[in-house]
Protein backbone atom coordinates (compact mmCIF):
# COMPACT_ATOMS: atom_id res chain seq x y z
CA UNK A 1 0.00 0.00 0.00
CA UNK A 2 1.72 3.28 -1.24
CA UNK A 3 1.62 6.32 1.19
CA UNK A 4 2.24 9.25 -1.68
CA UNK A 5 -1.45 10.00 -1.65
CA UNK A 6 -2.92 9.53 -4.98
CA UNK A 7 -1.97 12.20 -7.80
CA UNK A 8 0.36 14.26 -5.52
CA UNK A 9 2.94 16.60 -6.55
CA UNK A 10 5.28 17.75 -5.02
CA UNK A 11 8.28 16.51 -2.32
CA UNK A 12 7.92 14.11 0.94
CA UNK A 13 10.64 14.15 3.29
CA UNK A 14 11.02 11.99 5.88
CA UNK A 15 13.19 13.62 9.17
CA UNK A 16 14.06 12.31 13.10
CA UNK A 17 15.02 14.98 15.58
CA UNK A 18 17.61 12.66 16.87
CA UNK A 19 19.65 12.81 13.34
CA UNK A 20 21.67 15.98 13.65
CA UNK A 21 21.63 16.08 9.73
CA UNK A 22 17.82 16.63 10.25
CA UNK A 23 18.32 19.15 13.10
CA UNK A 24 21.48 20.86 10.84
CA UNK A 25 19.31 21.38 7.83
CA UNK A 26 15.95 23.14 9.73
CA UNK A 27 16.17 26.28 8.37
CA UNK A 28 16.49 24.49 4.57
CA UNK A 29 13.44 22.78 5.02
CA UNK A 30 11.07 25.68 6.26
CA UNK A 31 12.90 27.69 2.94
CA UNK A 32 11.90 24.52 0.60
CA UNK A 33 8.24 24.45 1.74
CA UNK A 34 7.82 28.23 1.30
CA UNK A 35 8.53 27.68 -2.13
CA UNK A 36 6.80 24.08 -3.11
CA UNK A 37 4.89 21.83 -1.78
CA UNK A 38 5.98 19.79 0.55
CA UNK A 39 5.07 16.68 3.22
CA UNK A 40 7.10 16.51 6.15
CA UNK A 41 7.25 12.60 7.95
CA UNK A 42 8.68 13.17 11.34
CA UNK A 43 9.88 9.50 12.83
CA UNK A 44 10.27 10.61 16.50
CA UNK A 45 8.54 13.92 16.83
CA UNK A 46 5.13 15.53 15.59
CA UNK A 47 6.54 18.86 16.36
CA UNK A 48 9.94 18.81 14.50
CA UNK A 49 11.13 20.45 12.47
CA UNK A 50 10.16 23.72 13.66
CA UNK A 51 8.41 26.20 11.39
CA UNK A 52 7.03 23.58 9.20
CA UNK A 53 3.65 23.21 8.66
CA UNK A 54 1.13 19.86 9.06
CA UNK A 55 4.21 17.29 10.28
CA UNK A 56 2.97 13.81 9.73
CA UNK A 57 3.64 11.98 13.02
CA UNK A 58 5.28 8.63 11.76
CA UNK A 59 6.30 7.26 15.87
CA UNK A 60 4.90 3.80 14.60
CA UNK A 61 7.05 3.64 11.27
CA UNK A 62 4.57 2.70 9.00
CA UNK A 63 5.55 5.63 6.25
CA UNK A 64 8.68 4.77 6.85
CA UNK A 65 8.20 1.37 6.02
CA UNK A 66 6.41 1.72 3.44
CA UNK A 67 8.56 3.86 1.56
CA UNK A 68 11.81 1.82 2.18
CA UNK A 69 13.67 4.76 4.35
CA UNK A 70 17.42 3.15 5.25
CA UNK A 71 18.53 6.73 6.32
CA UNK A 72 17.24 10.22 7.26
CA UNK A 73 17.00 12.38 6.03
CA UNK A 74 15.57 11.17 2.79
CA UNK A 75 14.09 13.77 0.36
CA UNK A 76 11.86 11.65 -2.41
CA UNK A 77 10.10 13.83 -5.55
CA UNK A 78 6.37 12.95 -6.17
CA UNK A 79 4.65 13.50 -9.73
CA UNK A 80 1.06 12.69 -10.35
CA UNK A 81 1.62 9.79 -7.44
CA UNK A 82 4.42 8.21 -8.30
CA UNK A 83 7.88 8.44 -6.70
CA UNK A 84 10.47 9.92 -8.70
CA UNK A 85 14.34 10.41 -7.97
CA UNK A 86 15.60 10.19 -3.74
CA UNK A 87 18.48 11.75 -1.98
CA UNK A 88 19.68 10.53 0.85
CA UNK A 89 21.07 12.69 3.35
CA UNK A 90 22.14 16.50 2.46
CA UNK A 91 24.32 17.90 -0.25
CA UNK A 92 23.04 21.50 -0.87
CA UNK A 93 24.11 21.47 -4.48
CA UNK A 94 21.84 18.04 -5.31
CA UNK A 95 18.87 19.60 -3.03
CA UNK A 96 18.96 22.58 -5.15
CA UNK A 97 19.07 20.89 -8.46
CA UNK A 98 16.27 18.44 -7.23
CA UNK A 99 14.17 21.62 -5.63
CA UNK A 100 15.15 23.82 -8.63
CA UNK A 101 15.91 26.63 -5.77
CA UNK A 102 19.39 28.09 -6.41
CA UNK A 103 19.55 29.84 -3.11
CA UNK A 104 18.58 26.60 -0.86
CA UNK A 105 20.91 26.40 2.22
CA UNK A 106 23.11 29.23 1.39
CA UNK A 107 24.46 29.16 4.95
CA UNK A 108 24.51 25.35 5.62
CA UNK A 109 27.71 23.45 5.17
CA UNK A 110 28.58 21.48 1.90
CA UNK A 111 27.70 18.27 2.95
CA UNK A 112 26.87 16.48 6.20
CA UNK A 113 25.81 12.63 5.63
CA UNK A 114 22.40 11.62 7.15
CA UNK A 115 21.73 8.90 10.45
CA UNK A 116 19.97 5.40 10.22
CA UNK A 117 16.42 5.41 9.78
CA UNK A 118 14.82 3.99 12.84
CA UNK A 119 13.08 1.32 10.58
CA UNK A 120 16.35 0.00 10.78
CA UNK A 121 17.14 -0.50 14.28
CA UNK A 122 17.90 -3.65 15.63
CA UNK A 123 15.13 -6.12 15.95
CA UNK A 124 13.19 -3.21 13.98
CA UNK A 125 12.70 -4.92 10.29
CA UNK A 126 10.84 -7.92 11.82
CA UNK A 127 8.39 -5.65 13.74
CA UNK A 128 7.63 -3.67 11.20
CA UNK A 129 7.33 -6.68 8.43
CA UNK A 130 4.91 -8.43 10.75
CA UNK A 131 2.69 -5.54 11.71
CA UNK A 132 2.93 -3.26 7.78
CA UNK A 133 4.36 -6.20 6.02
CA UNK A 134 2.78 -8.68 3.45
CA UNK A 135 4.02 -11.78 6.58
CA UNK A 136 0.47 -12.71 7.78
CA UNK A 137 1.50 -15.23 10.64
CA UNK A 138 -1.37 -18.25 10.54
CA UNK A 139 -0.33 -19.57 14.33
CA UNK A 140 -2.62 -19.08 17.12
CA UNK A 141 -1.12 -16.12 19.43
CA UNK A 142 -0.60 -17.28 23.40
CA UNK A 143 -0.78 -14.47 25.56
CA UNK A 144 1.35 -14.61 28.65
CA UNK A 145 0.26 -12.83 32.09
CA UNK A 146 2.66 -10.00 33.27
CA UNK A 147 3.78 -11.74 36.30
CA UNK A 148 3.99 -15.28 34.25
CA UNK A 149 7.59 -17.03 33.30
CA UNK A 150 7.13 -17.68 29.80
CA UNK A 151 9.76 -20.27 29.79
CA UNK A 152 8.02 -22.05 32.63
CA UNK A 153 4.71 -21.72 30.66
CA UNK A 154 6.60 -23.29 27.34
CA UNK A 155 7.57 -26.67 29.49
CA UNK A 156 3.96 -26.80 31.77
CA UNK A 157 2.39 -26.33 28.34
CA UNK A 158 4.75 -29.70 27.26
CA UNK A 159 6.44 -27.77 23.82
CA UNK A 160 10.07 -28.45 25.30
CA UNK A 161 12.15 -31.23 25.21
CA UNK A 162 13.30 -31.09 28.46
CA UNK A 163 15.86 -28.21 27.80
CA UNK A 164 14.50 -24.47 27.87
CA UNK A 165 13.56 -22.92 24.72
CA UNK A 166 13.27 -19.82 22.63
CA UNK A 167 9.91 -17.78 22.90
CA UNK A 168 8.76 -17.75 19.12
CA UNK A 169 7.35 -14.21 19.49
CA UNK A 170 6.30 -12.74 16.01
CA UNK A 171 9.00 -10.67 15.55
CA UNK A 172 11.01 -13.91 15.79
CA UNK A 173 9.18 -16.10 13.73
CA UNK A 174 9.32 -13.40 11.32
CA UNK A 175 12.61 -12.84 11.30
CA UNK A 176 13.30 -16.74 11.00
CA UNK A 177 11.08 -16.59 8.12
CA UNK A 178 13.22 -14.16 6.38
CA UNK A 179 16.21 -16.93 5.90
CA UNK A 180 13.51 -19.10 3.19
CA UNK A 181 11.90 -17.43 -0.21
CA UNK A 182 9.19 -20.24 0.63
CA UNK A 183 5.59 -19.42 1.51
CA UNK A 184 4.47 -19.69 5.28
CA UNK A 185 1.42 -21.26 4.31
CA UNK A 186 3.63 -24.13 1.88
CA UNK A 187 2.56 -27.37 3.31
CA UNK A 188 5.63 -29.13 4.03
CA UNK A 189 4.25 -32.44 4.52
CA UNK A 190 2.19 -34.82 6.99
CA UNK A 191 3.86 -34.99 10.72
CA UNK A 192 3.08 -38.62 12.11
CA UNK A 193 1.79 -39.79 14.44
CA UNK A 194 -1.32 -37.38 14.26
CA UNK A 195 -0.63 -37.04 10.76
CA UNK A 196 -1.05 -32.90 11.38
CA UNK A 197 -0.22 -30.83 7.90
CA UNK A 198 2.83 -28.67 8.80
CA UNK A 199 3.56 -25.59 7.54
CA UNK A 200 6.82 -23.64 6.47
CA UNK A 201 5.71 -20.88 9.08
CA UNK A 202 5.15 -24.22 11.92
CA UNK A 203 8.35 -24.89 10.91
CA UNK A 204 9.73 -21.50 11.72
CA UNK A 205 8.20 -21.62 15.11
CA UNK A 206 10.17 -24.75 15.90
CA UNK A 207 13.03 -23.72 14.60
CA UNK A 208 13.04 -20.31 16.88
CA UNK A 209 12.37 -22.66 19.98
CA UNK A 210 15.07 -24.38 19.29
CA UNK A 211 17.99 -21.16 19.03
CA UNK A 212 18.41 -21.73 15.26
CA UNK A 213 19.42 -18.49 13.06
CA UNK A 214 17.03 -18.07 9.96
CA UNK A 215 19.96 -19.40 7.88
CA UNK A 216 19.68 -22.79 8.92
CA UNK A 217 16.13 -22.78 8.22
CA UNK A 218 16.11 -24.29 4.72
CA UNK A 219 18.20 -27.58 6.44
CA UNK A 220 14.76 -28.27 8.64
CA UNK A 221 12.78 -27.42 6.25
CA UNK A 222 14.30 -29.93 4.11
CA UNK A 223 15.15 -32.37 6.74
CA UNK A 224 11.21 -32.22 7.77
CA UNK A 225 10.24 -33.07 4.35
CA UNK A 226 12.57 -36.11 4.39
CA UNK A 227 10.99 -37.60 7.81
CA UNK A 228 7.39 -37.16 6.15
CA UNK A 229 8.40 -39.38 3.34
CA UNK A 230 7.33 -43.16 3.46
CA UNK A 231 10.39 -44.80 3.05
CA UNK A 232 11.78 -42.94 6.06
CA UNK A 233 8.78 -43.86 8.44
CA UNK A 234 8.86 -41.81 10.99
CA UNK A 235 5.69 -43.04 12.67
CA UNK A 236 7.80 -46.66 12.96
CA UNK A 237 10.51 -44.62 14.40
CA UNK A 238 8.55 -43.36 16.94
CA UNK A 239 6.17 -46.37 17.88
CA UNK A 240 9.46 -48.65 18.04
CA UNK A 241 10.90 -49.53 21.46
CA UNK A 242 14.06 -49.40 20.05
CA UNK A 243 16.93 -46.55 20.80
CA UNK A 244 16.78 -45.08 17.04
CA UNK A 245 15.57 -41.13 16.40
CA UNK A 246 16.89 -39.36 13.20
CA UNK A 247 20.10 -38.12 12.26
CA UNK A 248 20.88 -35.58 9.86
CA UNK A 249 23.89 -35.71 7.67
CA UNK A 250 24.35 -32.72 5.12
CA UNK A 251 26.60 -31.84 2.59
CA UNK A 252 27.36 -29.30 -0.08
CA UNK A 253 28.25 -25.64 -0.10
CA UNK A 254 25.50 -25.00 2.38
CA UNK A 255 27.94 -26.73 5.21
CA UNK A 256 30.02 -23.45 5.21
CA UNK A 257 27.67 -20.94 4.49
CA UNK A 258 25.66 -22.17 7.88
CA UNK A 259 28.78 -22.30 9.87
CA UNK A 260 28.40 -25.84 10.19
CA UNK A 261 31.33 -28.22 12.08
CA UNK A 262 32.83 -30.56 10.20
CA UNK A 263 35.97 -31.02 12.08
CA UNK A 264 37.21 -31.65 15.69
CA UNK A 265 34.35 -32.98 17.96
CA UNK A 266 32.01 -32.90 15.34
CA UNK A 267 29.31 -35.06 16.53
CA UNK A 268 29.19 -33.08 19.64
CA UNK A 269 28.25 -29.73 21.79
CA UNK A 270 29.60 -26.28 20.95
CA UNK A 271 28.41 -25.50 16.75
CA UNK A 272 24.93 -24.00 17.13
CA UNK A 273 24.13 -25.17 13.89
CA UNK A 274 25.18 -28.41 14.71
CA UNK A 275 23.25 -28.37 17.99
CA UNK A 276 20.08 -26.71 16.84
CA UNK A 277 19.45 -28.03 13.08
CA UNK A 278 18.24 -31.63 14.78
CA UNK A 279 16.84 -30.25 17.79
CA UNK A 280 14.28 -28.43 15.16
CA UNK A 281 13.02 -31.62 13.57
CA UNK A 282 12.25 -33.30 17.12
CA UNK A 283 10.09 -30.22 18.20
CA UNK A 284 8.70 -30.19 15.12
CA UNK A 285 7.99 -34.11 15.79
CA UNK A 286 6.83 -32.95 18.87
CA UNK A 287 4.80 -30.42 18.94
CA UNK A 288 3.35 -30.40 15.44
CA UNK A 289 2.86 -34.18 15.02
CA UNK A 290 2.48 -35.57 18.69
CA UNK A 291 5.11 -37.54 18.94
CA UNK A 292 6.04 -37.33 22.47
CA UNK A 293 8.09 -39.67 24.87
CA UNK A 294 5.60 -42.00 27.13
CA UNK A 295 2.75 -41.36 23.99
CA UNK A 296 3.48 -42.97 20.69
CA UNK A 297 7.08 -42.91 21.24
CA UNK A 298 7.73 -45.77 23.24
CA UNK A 299 11.42 -46.41 23.13
CA UNK A 300 12.09 -48.48 26.02
CA UNK A 301 15.39 -46.36 26.57
CA UNK A 302 16.23 -43.53 24.00
CA UNK A 303 19.48 -42.33 23.67
CA UNK A 304 20.98 -38.38 24.09
CA UNK A 305 20.96 -38.26 20.12
CA UNK A 306 16.60 -37.85 20.52
CA UNK A 307 16.91 -34.43 21.06
CA UNK A 308 18.52 -33.57 18.10
CA UNK A 309 21.31 -35.60 15.91
CA UNK A 310 22.84 -33.07 13.25
CA UNK A 311 26.50 -33.47 11.29
CA UNK A 312 27.71 -32.10 8.38
CA UNK A 313 30.31 -34.07 6.02
CA UNK A 314 33.70 -33.34 6.11
CA UNK A 315 34.10 -32.87 1.81
CA UNK A 316 36.98 -30.02 1.46
CA UNK A 317 39.71 -32.34 1.39
CA UNK A 318 38.00 -35.66 1.29
CA UNK A 319 39.94 -38.30 -0.80
CA UNK A 320 36.29 -40.52 -1.45
CA UNK A 321 33.13 -38.71 -2.89
CA UNK A 322 30.82 -37.41 -0.56
CA UNK A 323 27.42 -39.37 0.89
CA UNK A 324 25.44 -36.92 -1.70
CA UNK A 325 27.19 -37.69 -4.42
CA UNK A 326 27.44 -41.24 -3.93
CA UNK A 327 23.98 -40.84 -3.88
CA UNK A 328 23.21 -39.33 -7.02
CA UNK A 329 23.24 -35.66 -6.35
CA UNK A 330 26.07 -33.01 -7.22
CA UNK A 331 28.82 -31.86 -5.76
CA UNK A 332 27.77 -27.96 -6.12
CA UNK A 333 23.95 -28.99 -4.84
CA UNK A 334 23.20 -29.33 -0.84
CA UNK A 335 21.60 -32.06 0.80
CA UNK A 336 20.50 -33.60 3.79
CA UNK A 337 20.12 -37.44 4.41
CA UNK A 338 18.46 -38.74 7.03
CA UNK A 339 18.66 -41.86 8.95
CA UNK A 340 17.14 -43.43 11.53
CA UNK A 341 20.16 -44.03 13.94
CA UNK A 342 20.73 -44.73 17.66
CA UNK A 343 24.21 -43.57 19.57
CA UNK A 344 27.52 -43.35 18.78
CA UNK A 345 30.15 -46.81 18.74
CA UNK A 346 33.76 -45.87 18.98
CA UNK A 347 36.37 -47.75 16.79
CA UNK A 348 40.33 -47.27 17.86
CA UNK A 349 42.75 -49.17 15.58
CA UNK A 350 46.17 -47.36 16.39
CA UNK A 351 48.48 -49.86 14.62
CA UNK A 352 46.62 -50.57 11.16
CA UNK A 353 48.82 -49.08 8.56
CA UNK A 354 47.37 -51.05 5.50
CA UNK A 355 43.55 -50.95 4.11
CA UNK A 356 42.86 -54.68 4.58
CA UNK A 357 43.91 -54.65 8.59
CA UNK A 358 41.93 -51.54 8.94
CA UNK A 359 39.15 -52.70 6.98
CA UNK A 360 38.45 -55.42 8.85
CA UNK A 361 39.06 -53.39 11.95
CA UNK A 362 36.76 -51.68 11.29
CA UNK A 363 34.06 -54.56 10.01
CA UNK A 364 34.70 -56.38 13.77
CA UNK A 365 32.64 -53.56 15.68
CA UNK A 366 29.59 -52.78 12.36
CA UNK A 367 29.24 -56.69 12.61
CA UNK A 368 27.78 -55.89 16.36
CA UNK A 369 25.22 -53.50 15.21
CA UNK A 370 22.11 -54.72 16.60
CA UNK A 371 23.68 -58.05 17.08
CA UNK A 372 26.59 -59.90 15.95
CA UNK A 373 24.18 -62.72 15.15
CA UNK A 374 21.43 -60.47 13.00
CA UNK A 375 22.06 -60.28 9.50
CA UNK A 376 20.27 -57.96 6.68
CA UNK A 377 17.82 -56.50 9.25
CA UNK A 378 19.30 -53.39 10.56
CA UNK A 379 21.47 -50.54 8.79
CA UNK A 380 24.71 -48.33 9.88
CA UNK A 381 26.28 -44.94 9.38
CA UNK A 382 30.08 -46.02 9.25
CA UNK A 383 31.88 -42.60 10.05
CA UNK A 384 35.37 -42.56 9.11
CA UNK A 385 38.12 -39.51 10.15
CA UNK A 386 40.90 -38.16 8.46
CA UNK A 387 43.58 -40.61 9.84
CA UNK A 388 41.79 -43.60 8.90
CA UNK A 389 41.09 -41.91 5.65
CA UNK A 390 44.51 -41.40 4.93
CA UNK A 391 45.36 -45.15 5.29
CA UNK A 392 42.75 -45.13 2.29
CA UNK A 393 44.01 -42.85 0.81
CA UNK A 394 47.88 -43.18 0.66
CA UNK A 395 46.75 -47.02 -0.50
CA UNK A 396 44.54 -45.87 -3.56
CA UNK A 397 41.77 -47.19 -2.72
CA UNK A 398 38.15 -45.73 -3.92
CA UNK A 399 35.13 -45.81 -1.94
CA UNK A 400 33.47 -48.65 -4.10
CA UNK A 401 36.96 -50.97 -3.45
CA UNK A 402 36.68 -49.99 0.02
CA UNK A 403 32.61 -51.05 0.16
CA UNK A 404 33.75 -54.48 -1.71
CA UNK A 405 36.09 -55.16 0.87
CA UNK A 406 33.91 -54.32 3.90
CA UNK A 407 31.33 -56.43 2.45
CA UNK A 408 33.06 -59.10 1.69
CA UNK A 409 34.63 -59.15 5.66
CA UNK A 410 30.40 -58.87 7.03
CA UNK A 411 29.49 -62.00 5.00
CA UNK A 412 29.14 -65.29 7.15
CA UNK A 413 27.93 -68.71 6.55
CA UNK A 414 24.30 -68.69 8.30
CA UNK A 415 25.55 -71.64 9.59
CA UNK A 416 27.37 -69.07 12.58
CA UNK A 417 24.53 -66.94 12.73
CA UNK A 418 21.42 -69.13 13.34
CA UNK A 419 19.57 -69.44 16.58
CA UNK A 420 21.63 -71.51 19.28
CA UNK A 421 24.49 -71.48 17.10
CA UNK A 422 28.03 -70.25 19.07
CA UNK A 423 25.76 -71.11 22.49
CA UNK A 424 23.63 -68.14 21.98
CA UNK A 425 19.65 -68.32 21.63
CA UNK A 426 19.37 -64.68 19.89
CA UNK A 427 20.48 -65.43 16.13
CA UNK A 428 19.24 -65.39 12.45
CA UNK A 429 16.13 -68.47 11.46
CA UNK A 430 17.14 -72.04 10.61
CA UNK A 431 16.26 -71.75 7.14
CA UNK A 432 19.38 -69.54 6.73
CA UNK A 433 22.08 -72.21 7.72
CA UNK A 434 24.53 -73.18 4.60
CA UNK A 435 23.33 -69.96 3.45
CA UNK A 436 25.66 -67.02 2.69
CA UNK A 437 24.90 -63.64 4.51
CA UNK A 438 25.57 -60.08 4.40
CA UNK A 439 25.35 -58.10 7.28
CA UNK A 440 24.32 -54.78 5.79
CA UNK A 441 21.72 -54.35 2.29
CA UNK A 442 22.99 -52.83 -0.44
CA UNK A 443 21.56 -49.17 0.81
CA UNK A 444 21.60 -49.45 4.41
CA UNK A 445 25.14 -48.86 5.07
CA UNK A 446 26.49 -45.16 4.56
CA UNK A 447 29.63 -44.20 4.98
CA UNK A 448 31.10 -40.60 5.74
CA UNK A 449 33.80 -38.91 6.76
CA UNK A 450 33.76 -35.90 9.07
CA UNK A 451 35.80 -35.15 12.27
CA UNK A 452 38.89 -33.88 13.91
CA UNK A 453 42.37 -34.46 12.14
CA UNK A 454 43.98 -35.69 15.09
CA UNK A 455 43.18 -39.03 16.57
CA UNK A 456 42.96 -42.66 14.78
CA UNK A 457 39.33 -42.91 15.58
CA UNK A 458 36.24 -44.17 13.72
CA UNK A 459 32.89 -44.56 15.03
CA UNK A 460 29.03 -46.44 14.26
CA UNK A 461 25.87 -45.04 14.33
CA UNK A 462 23.89 -48.19 14.84
CA UNK A 463 20.52 -48.14 12.87
CA UNK A 464 16.75 -48.84 13.56
CA UNK A 465 16.27 -52.85 13.87
CA UNK A 466 13.76 -52.88 10.85
CA UNK A 467 15.30 -51.63 7.39
CA UNK A 468 13.36 -51.59 3.94
CA UNK A 469 9.96 -51.55 2.98
CA UNK A 470 9.00 -52.54 6.63
CA UNK A 471 10.85 -50.17 8.02
CA UNK A 472 13.26 -47.21 7.76
CA UNK A 473 15.35 -46.59 4.54
CA UNK A 474 17.90 -43.56 4.69
CA UNK A 475 16.97 -40.90 2.11
CA UNK A 476 18.73 -38.04 0.95
CA UNK A 477 17.06 -34.85 -0.72
CA UNK A 478 18.16 -31.74 -1.73
CA UNK A 479 17.80 -28.28 -0.07
CA UNK A 480 15.39 -25.88 -1.55
CA UNK A 481 16.07 -21.82 -0.62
Amino acid sequence: MSVIPQGYCGFLLVVKRECNTCQLIEPAIAELQQSCALSVISQDDPHFPAGVRDVQDDRELEQSYRLNIETVPTLITCQDGIEGERLVGWSRDDWRRLTGIPSLGAKLPQFSPGCGSRTVEPGMTEKLAYKFGDTVLQARRIDVAEMEDVHELMFERGWSDGLPLVPPTEDRVTRMLGGTTRAPEEIIGVIPPDQAPCTVEKVAINAVMAGCKPEYLPVVLAAVGAACLDQFCMHGLLATTYFSGPVIIVNGPIINEIGMNWSANALGQGNRANSTIGRALQLVIRNVGGGKPGGVDRAALGQPGKVGFCFPEREHDSYWESLAVERGFAPEESTVTLFAGDGVHGIADQKSREPKSLTRSLAMTLRTVLHGKIFGATSAILIVTPEHMRVFREAGWSKARFRQELDETLSFDGSELIRGACGIAEGMPEAYAGRILTKFGPENLLIVHTGGSAGMWSAVIGGWAATGPKGSSPVTVAIKS
